[in-house]
């Protein structure tokens, strides 16, 4: 996803329930990427509208993070097939085998976009349009 060592934006809109879920999402899809996640990053992150894809995932952990996420797991077609709200830092989310990536978001972001386990979401690039798949 990443284009020649740049950082590629996303959105990631909820068909079913109709709202953004995400307008400003980057994409982690490389060995370092992934591992580093939000790392480093602080609370100035989690404003609303912000997320990181991490393509491939089954789980994650936020040991080292500073402040708490949701997570929404993620079928191969996009199809929400697990959620965890307000993972607190220094914990292990649950691994799930149905899914092939996990969207990192700031706390309370599930709540407000009212994502719910059986939606479909729709993950594009913000700039020249077009739908990702992974």
């Amino acid at each position: 996803m990443s284009q020649n060592g740049q950082k590629t934006e996303v959105y990631v809109y909820n068909r079913t329930r109709e709202t953004f879920v995400a307008t400003e999402a980057n994409i982690a899809d490389s060995y370092f990427s992934r591992l580093v996640g939000l790392l480093g990053k602080g609370a100035r992150w989690a404003q609303l509208g912000r997320g990181l894809w991490i393509v491939p995932s089954r789980g994650v952990h936020t040991i080292g993070m500073l402040f708490p996420i949701d997570l929404i797991f993620l079928s191969k077609e996009k199809q929400v097939v697990h959620i965890e709200e307000h993972l607190r830092p220094f914990r292990v989310s649950k691994v799930s085998l149905k899914a092939t990536s996990v969207l990192e978001l700031p706390a309370h972001t599930i709540y407000r976009s009212r994502t719910q386990v059986g939606d479909q979401l729709e993950i594009a690039r913000l700039k020249n349009g077009g739908s990702i798949s992974c």
